[in-house]
Protein backbone atom coordinates (compact mmCIF):
# COMPACT_ATOMS: atom_id res chain seq x y z
CA UNK A 1 0.00 0.00 0.00
CA UNK A 2 2.92 2.35 0.65
CA UNK A 3 3.99 2.10 -3.00
CA UNK A 4 0.47 2.87 -4.22
CA UNK A 5 0.20 6.01 -2.14
CA UNK A 6 3.60 7.29 -3.23
CA UNK A 7 2.79 6.65 -6.91
CA UNK A 8 -0.48 8.53 -6.52
CA UNK A 9 1.44 11.47 -5.07
CA UNK A 10 4.03 11.24 -7.87
CA UNK A 11 1.44 11.14 -10.65
CA UNK A 12 -0.57 13.90 -8.97
CA UNK A 13 2.50 16.11 -8.78
CA UNK A 14 3.30 15.40 -12.43
CA UNK A 15 -0.26 16.29 -13.43
CA UNK A 16 -0.11 19.49 -11.37
CA UNK A 17 3.21 20.44 -12.99
CA UNK A 18 1.81 19.84 -16.47
CA UNK A 19 -1.14 22.07 -15.63
CA UNK A 20 1.09 24.78 -14.14
CA UNK A 21 3.39 24.91 -17.16
CA UNK A 22 0.39 24.79 -19.52
CA UNK A 23 1.61 21.63 -21.22
CA UNK A 24 -1.79 20.13 -20.49
CA UNK A 25 -5.16 21.86 -20.51
CA UNK A 26 -7.80 21.45 -17.83
CA UNK A 27 -10.02 19.43 -20.16
CA UNK A 28 -7.22 17.00 -20.96
CA UNK A 29 -6.33 16.68 -17.28
CA UNK A 30 -9.96 15.91 -16.45
CA UNK A 31 -10.05 13.23 -19.14
CA UNK A 32 -6.79 11.71 -17.85
CA UNK A 33 -8.08 11.59 -14.26
CA UNK A 34 -11.43 10.13 -15.28
CA UNK A 35 -9.72 7.52 -17.47
CA UNK A 36 -7.60 6.43 -14.50
CA UNK A 37 -10.64 6.37 -12.23
CA UNK A 38 -12.67 4.19 -14.57
CA UNK A 39 -9.69 1.99 -15.48
CA UNK A 40 -9.31 1.18 -11.78
CA UNK A 41 -12.83 -0.27 -11.70
CA UNK A 42 -12.36 -2.61 -14.69
CA UNK A 43 -10.74 -5.99 -15.09
CA UNK A 44 -7.59 -4.23 -16.29
CA UNK A 45 -6.87 -2.92 -12.80
CA UNK A 46 -5.14 -6.09 -11.57
CA UNK A 47 -2.73 -6.40 -14.55
CA UNK A 48 -1.90 -2.69 -14.28
CA UNK A 49 -1.17 -3.10 -10.56
CA UNK A 50 0.95 -6.19 -11.25
CA UNK A 51 2.93 -4.35 -13.95
CA UNK A 52 3.46 -1.36 -11.68
CA UNK A 53 4.66 -3.59 -8.84
CA UNK A 54 7.06 -5.38 -11.20
CA UNK A 55 8.51 -2.08 -12.41
CA UNK A 56 8.89 -0.77 -8.86
CA UNK A 57 10.61 -4.00 -7.80
CA UNK A 58 12.93 -3.88 -10.81
CA UNK A 59 13.91 -0.27 -10.10
CA UNK A 60 14.45 -1.04 -6.43
CA UNK A 61 16.75 -3.96 -7.31
CA UNK A 62 19.01 -1.83 -9.54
Amino acid sequence: MVVTISLVVLFGAALAALLKFKSLGFGSAFVAVMFGFYLASTGAAEPVNDLTAAVVNAVRDL
